[in-house]
């Protein structure tokens, strides 16, 4: 996907595309379910920005958005991978971005923020800021059994404009001058990638990660309201239970806000505060720590419960989560179980993929198991 970011900054400085933060994610599986960036508050996901693709589907055959259709068009951009065909290409729209951007990171450790004032006016303000300015939030468990809060942003413009806006809308987190560093949008993208700042834009093409080689297990959930300090205790304590974890929560509002829930089959548009991402990794295949973290994870899963989205507790489909339910062999089974996991990616979305997936692939060719399944008769 970065390959795609250094291809749009070796023809031009001022576009850019609103996709992917992690730098070996590929963009063909991305944008299939949404796929976000650090401009979707401005521009919306990936998906909102594609104009075009070319698609083999079940019969084999080579389509493009016309052929193929405006049901199966909009189901590929965000109903998930795998479902509908073999995606060969995405024609998409470029979005302008300013010369210079403005980056910056804090970090405060709990004690630094022991009343949750900084955290509570991020839960309060972030889907509210400007647009051009995009803060999310990774906490972290450190070596000493404590949780680090990290403000990752990324302005559309020079600092100084982002120093007022910073001083007026967010002065609790004490931003100085000397935190934001100046940059191209293309620079922008290494840092936000992980790498050092200003490493040489060619790192984009590198196949490994900053953080390494890991097995990795993640959860999503999505905020609705902001959660309170009795809950944010409770979510600290289980953190600290392992050594590698973390919680990413990324602001939506913005462009996310008026999109409507069913322009794509992403549904996680208006009313939805920040996005929850919970991750942790082990390094080896036969690491004895593996099954002691899964646990961590869904622990802390099941504990956040009362604090986010509900009826359905919604999760983004790029993050497959297999907790949440499996296809079999049985597409009565597959069709009923899939209401259930299907509503917590898509919403009411999920019954028109259902139509469509029915449609273009009866025989269920692409299916894997969280495929949208194929209605049974007399059923859709």
């Amino acid at each position: 996907m970065l390959s795609l970011h250094l291809q749009i900054a070796q023809k031009s400085k001022i576009h850019g595309f609103p996709a992917g933060i992690v730098s070996t994610v590929g963009i063909g599986g991305h944008i299939t379910g949404g796929a976000y960036g650090s401009l979707l508050r401005k521009f919306g996901l990936a998906a909102d920005n594609v104009l075009d693709a070319k698609i083999v589907d079940a019969n084999g055959k080579l389509l493009n958005r016309k052929s193929m259709g405006e049901d199966l068009f909009w189901a590929i951009r965000g109903g998930g991978g795998g479902s509908f065909g073999i995606i060969l290409a995405w024609k998409v729209k470029l979005v302008p971005v300013p010369e210079t951007v403005t980056v910056f990171n804090i970090t405060k450790t709990i004690e630094e923020d022991r009343g949750f004032k900084i955290l509570s006016k991020w839960q309060r303000i972030a889907d509210k800021l400007v647009e051009e300015l995009h803060i999310r939030l990774l906490f972290r468990v450190t070596g000493n059994k404590t949780v680090t809060s990290k403000y990752t942003g990324q302005f559309l413009g020079e600092k100084g404009p982002l120093m007022e806006i910073m001083k007026k809308d967010f002065p609790e987190l004490g931003l100085a001058e000397v935190d934001c560093v100046e940059m191209g949008w293309i620079d922008s993208i290494v840092f936000n990638s992980g790498f050092p700042t200003f490493s040489p834009i060619e790192v984009l093409l590198e196949p490994v990660s900053p953080f390494g080689k890991n097995y990795i297990i993640a959860k999503t959930d999505f905020a609705k309201e902001p959660i309170l300090a009795k809950g944010l205790k409770g979510m600290f304590k289980i953190m600290v239970e392992v050594d590698v974890a973390s919680i990413l929560w990324t602001p939506y509002g913005g462009m996310m806000a008026r999109i409507p829930e069913s322009e794509t089959p992403f549904p996680h548009r208006n009313g939805t505060i920040f996005k929850i991402h919970y991750g942790t990794s082990w390094t080896s295949e036969n690491d004895k720590s593996a099954n002691k973290r899964i646990k961590w994870i869904r622990d802390t899963y099941n504990y956040m419960k009362p604090y986010v989205s509900s009826n359905p507790r919604q999760a983004y489909v790029n993050y497959r989560d297999l907790d949440l339910g499996k296809n079999k062999k049985n597409s009565e089974v597959n069709f009923i179980n899939g209401q259930k996991w299907g509503a917590k990616y898509f919403k009411n979305n999920f019954n028109r993929l259902v139509k469509i997936k029915t449609k273009v692939d009866p025989e269920n060719l692409f299916r894997h198991e969280q495929s949208i399944p194929v209605c049974p008769s007399r059923r859709c």
